[in-house]
């Protein structure tokens, strides 16, 4: 029999059947105490970048899309594997989601990553099956894997086109429709997308102490493989430059660094997701465009301003709602009601770095 308040792990039913019938005992469940997350990884470790680690605490707070640019060795893998350690914990029911597909996936379940966002980095040699799932017989992919959490793609560029493609509608929809002859299947994938990228082949495009060694035609082609649509997507584009003489002292000498560690940014994040779930019930980058108008207001004189900067700047209609709810999730870490001018022109320069 089983005893009350006991916990078991099962395989498979006749698991279950065998362990009634004594005949081959199930593995107790070991306690596992769900509180604040203990990530190896912290953000404190991350000398320098204060414009870097900006810009993920807003993408974390707001659920926004980000792309990290810079020669090799500065860190953009590593601020990247860290957003997790400063994102909310999910909700119930949305671990619950992420748990039904990862079952589904034969993945497992460890009990302490229960409501920890889910973080998935493919290899950019990845199919465009093993990207948004599919195949002869169904297999859930990364993207609905990085349900309610984070999509990574290191070395944006070394990804085939063609797969980069199939991400730009669940960036939009939050689903993926699968259409086989044996099967079609629509799987959520609401995921939240972090990328990065050399800015040319070798590296070293802008860099101030090392040249670079690519043609002007190697540099377009480089970064023409990543489309402009899918670029349009990104809300927060980041340029991660090499440390200056200081910030590399300050690492070569072993200090710690003097950042807020990842608990603290953490804590602001959930503030500010926290005001966006009153406000409209959902993050700011999920907003539709009618909320987009009645919540991300602007004075007439901001509101004339980003009209003014739309022709210079060559804004989409798309880029120009995402800048709004990206100020809205500037305004919010600020605690402040209303979107303010510093607020919009932060946006505006995420959106357009030099």
């Amino acid at each position: 029999m089983l005893k009350s308040g006991s916990s078991f792990l099962a395989g498979h039913l006749l698991d279950v059947i065998s362990h009634l019938k004594q005949v081959q005992g199930l593995e107790k469940v070991r306690p596992v105490t769900l509180g604040k997350p203990n990530f190896t990884e912290d953000m404190k470790d991350v000398v320098g970048q204060a414009v870097a680690r900006r810009a993920l605490m807003i993408a974390a707070a707001g659920h926004h899309n980000l792309l990290f640019q810079g020669p090799p060795g500065t860190g953009k893998t590593m601020l990247a594997s860290r957003i997790c350690s400063i994102l909310p914990m999910m909700e119930e029911s949305s671990a619950l989601e992420v748990a039904a597909l990862w079952s589904i996936a034969s993945q497992g379940f460890e009990p302490e990553t229960w409501r920890i966002p889910p973080f998935r980095a493919p290899h950019h040699t990845a199919s465009a099956v093993a990207l948004v799932g599919g195949g002869s017989t169904l297999k859930i992919g990364e993207i609905s894997l990085a349900h309610r959490g984070v999509l990574f793609l290191d070395e944006l560029p070394e990804f085939s086109p063609k797969v980069l493609e199939v991400l730009r509608e669940p960036l939009e929809s939050g689903y993926i429709s699968i259409s086989r002859a044996s099967y079609q299947v629509r799987l959520p994938a609401r995921f939240q997308l972090i990328a990065a990228m050399n800015p040319c082949p070798c590296g070293y495009l802008g860099d101030p102490e090392r040249p670079c060694r690519c043609s002007p035609e190697k540099i377009m082609r480089y970064q023409s493989r990543v489309s402009g649509p899918l670029l349009d997507r990104i809300d927060l584009h980041v340029q991660v430059p090499r440390l200056n003489d200081h910030e590399r002292n300050h690492l070569m000498s072993a200090k710690r660094s003097s950042s807020e560690n990842s608990d603290c940014m953490r804590e602001r994040v959930t503030r500010a997701r926290q005001r966006q779930l009153d406000r409209g019930g959902k993050t700011n980058a999920a907003l539709g465009q009618s909320e987009i108008l009645r919540l991300c207001r602007l004075s007439a004189r901001d509101e004339d301003y980003l009209k003014q900067t739309m022709q210079p700047l060559k804004l989409s209609t798309r880029a120009f709602f995402r800048i709004l709810r990206m100020a809205r999730t500037i305004a919010d870490l600020d605690d402040a009601a209303d979107i303010q001018k510093q607020h919009l022109l932060e946006a505006i320069a995420f959106r357009f770095p030099r």
